[in-house]
């Protein structure tokens, strides 16, 4: 090779020198330019990964051949070759090949890049860590003597972390972040360390901007999803309203909530700034799942798949739209696809993990949700998953774990505490039971069953004022929800359990002698064909006894009108009011539980 050559890597930089250039240099240049700009900075590069290999092994050839006088190379710069030929290695993920290049080198770049590419080619098995303890005592001489730099630091902290040594982690992965504050994978990463607020509000990190980006991500980590939505917002108004980062973090803020309205609506204004955007798209896809929005999941789908079928966000998305079409079968072929890209993506473990319970295949969902767990084990979806599992192998123990787990990460989510009292309720375990049903009421039952549940265990321990005022409490909600409408329109609750509560009504008024509200509740209980031969019986009942002058003496036209009152003035009486006649009815008010225990 001429000894202009190794003059084109170094000199020409400019591309306006391109032309004037005699005919050897720039030919060097056309092979040699994407080499440099590869290794200038990290870089730049051309993107075509083949190419900038060849170019980087011909640059490397080259190394005997003396620069120009004028260039007097530092530490990095006598190492840029073996850079450029090893970063040219590992963009095509021969990492084994681009350690080897490294090992003689002497700058922190090129160390960190060596020890990294050791690490990326050790086996991916959790229980294989021989070649981890390798890399830490290496990574441990240098850092004794302070030898390492941010990167490589947070390289030691993700070793020290995949070892279990979780409080050595944190202190390294803080020094990293001193040094380098603007190393986002080192805050994620110690994000993942973070077990409490507490924790986190005492973290030595750097007072820098990113620290706000790291707060608000580690609240959605913890599941602290107001607060992560003030901080965001509180972002977006401080400069950063047009951040795609940040409207996406907002929408999964509102997930969490969850209030999936706004979070479609976040989601959808995201898909309008940034149409080819795949990231989080498998979550906006959960969301018009539990929405059953065909069309737009189809169209998503669909979206998705034009701009690359082959990501793992993508293959989420689709299956997600066969799922919803009831194709269970193939949604699990999509979300294997996907966990074959990306071995230890979370949401397609837990939604393969959903698949299989779909398909009743009850041991490889219980596979999919621990390997769930493996990835992230703050994945309430998956602790969930796995107390649904066994509920369904009548396994009421494990059920009870699982859901404990569960109701931990969400414990203002009513239907972790739902399924936590039904495991309670299955033990004989009322009391706890009791506590569970009236906390899902009281933080806002999102399925609307928590009253029901808790009016049927008070029918089981006999208190009979408990469980009548929880059925009218009952009743009154699910109006309010336009739900006891006589059109049929019953929602999530059902016709058979407003049935069952107003039968329970009827009975309980008819023994104490209200005949007024037994025969209103008696003839709701008409209106539904599980409890209308009963409602019948009760009616007649009730006729036998103002025959024979038995209990309140009112008018047949107050009871038997046509517009019957609504259910809210029926049975939601208070105690310090009311006619003369109803001095002995009862209030109907629940009284409160007291949660003096952990679920």
């Amino acid at each position: 090779m001429p000894p202009c050559s190794k003059g084109c890597l170094l000199v020409l930089r400019d591309a306006s020198l391109f032309y004037g250039m005699p005919p050897c240099s720039k030919g060097c240049l056309l092979v040699l330019r994407d080499a440099y700009f590869l290794a200038e900075g990290g870089r730049i590069g051309s993107g075509l990964l083949p190419f900038n290999g060849k170019a980087a092994e011909l640059n490397y050839a080259v190394d005997q051949v003396p620069a120009p006088d004028s260039v007097t190379p530092a530490t990095e710069e006598s190492d840029a070759d073996h850079l450029m030929l090893a970063k040219s290695y590992f963009d095509i993920k021969e990492y084994d090949r681009a350690a080897h290049y490294l090992q003689n080198c002497t700058s922190a770049k090129a160390y960190f890049l060596h020890m990294y590419s050791r690490y990326l080619a050790g086996p991916d098995n959790s229980a294989d860590s021989s070649y981890l303890k390798v890399i830490r005592q290496e990574l441990y001489k240098k850092y004794k003597v302070n030898e390492l730099d941010g990167y490589a630091l947070y390289l030691y902290g993700i070793v020290l972390r995949k070892l279990e040594l979780l409080r050595d982690a944190v202190d390294v992965f803080v020094e990293a972040l001193c040094k380098e504050p603007m190393l986002w994978s080192a805050w994620l990463e110690l994000a993942l360390l973070v077990t409490d607020k507490e924790m986190l509000q005492s973290l030595p990190v750097p007072e820098h901007w990113v620290k706000h980006f790291f707060i608000a991500h580690t609240y959605c980590e913890m599941q602290l999803n107001e607060e992560a939505l003030e901080m965001y917002m509180d972002l977006k108004n401080h400069g950063f309203s047009k951040s795609t980062y940040v409207m996406a973090q907002i929408a999964l803020a509102y997930h969490g909530l969850p209030d999936m309205d706004n979070a479609v609506l976040s989601f959808t204004e995201l898909q309008k700034v940034d149409p080819y955007r795949l990231d989080n798209m498998d979550t906006y896809s959960n969301l018009l799942y539990i929405k059953e929005l065909r069309m737009e999941l189809a169209h998503l789908a669909h979206n998705c798949c034009d701009i690359d079928k082959y990501r793992v966000e993508t293959c989420c998305v689709v299956g997600n739209y066969y799922s919803l079409r009831g194709q269970h079968e193939k949604a699990g072929l999509y979300f294997q696809r996907a966990l074959r890209l990306n071995p230890h993506y979370l949401s397609a473990w837990t939604l393969l993990g959903h698949e299989y319970m779909e398909l009743k295949n009850t041991s490889a969902a219980i596979q999919a949700y621990r390997h769930a767990i493996g990835v992230n084990q703050r994945d309430y979806r998956a602790w969930y998953g796995l107390g649904q599992t066994y509920e369904i192998l009548k396994m009421p123990l494990y059920c009870l774990y699982y859901y404990r787990r569960a109701q931990a990460l969400r414990p203002n989510d009513s239907r972790m505490v739902m399924a936590l009292g039904e495991a309670y309720e299955k033990l004989e375990r009322l009391q706890e039971a009791n506590k569970c049903f009236w906390k899902a009421h009281c933080i806002g039952d999102m399925e609307g069953m928590a009253l029901f549940k808790l009016a049927k265990l008070y029918e089981r321990l006999n208190d009979e004022e408990q469980a009548s005022a929880a059925y009218a409490e009952f009743i009154h909600e699910s109006e309010c929800f336009g739900v006891s409408r006589p059109s049929g329109v019953y929602g999530a609750v059902g016709q058979d359990h407003l049935a069952n509560a107003y039968k329970y009504l009827a009975n309980y008024h008819l023994r104490h002698g209200n005949l007024n509200d037994a025969f209103m509740a008696a003839r709701k209980c008409t209106e539904f064909i599980e409890t209308r031969e009963e409602g019948k019986a009760i009616q007649r009942e009730i006729s036998h006894r103002r025959a024979v002058g038995y209990g309140e003496s009112t008018p047949v036209d107050q009871t038997m009108n046509n517009e019957p009152p609504r259910p809210l003035a029926l049975f939601r009486r208070q105690p310090d009011g009311g006619a003369a006649d109803d001095a002995n009815r009862p209030s109907f008010r629940i009284s409160p539980v007291q949660l003096n225990f952990t679920p």
